[in-house]
């Protein structure tokens, strides 16, 4: 889902494959808002790499307390009311 905020754009340059360059503008593929999106994409998944990475402790106590104590929703679980029906 794309943010309503305003997005602040900046130049840079950048060097590219002169045949993948010409090859793209030839295809009329617009290259700000690939790159945009792409490196979008990439730093989404490298933060989701690095959270994983420093709450690995924190993931794994949890897994562990559940594989201890089962989940919560399996106890409250409203079992045999409509027993012979199906829901």
């Amino acid at each position: 889902m794309m943010s309503e905020r305003p997005v602040r754009k900046r130049a840079v340059n950048l060097f590219v494959d002169a045949d993948l360059l010409d090859e793209a503008r030839r295809l009329r593929i617009n290259m700000s808002d690939t790159l945009e999106r792409r490196l979008r994409s990439i730093v989404r998944a490298e933060q989701e790499k690095r959270w994983l990475e420093e709450n690995q402790e924190a993931v794994g106590s949890i897994y562990s307390f559940i594989d201890r104590h089962g989940l919560l929703a399996n106890k409250l679980r409203f079992r045999g009311a409509f027993r012979g029906r199906s829901c």
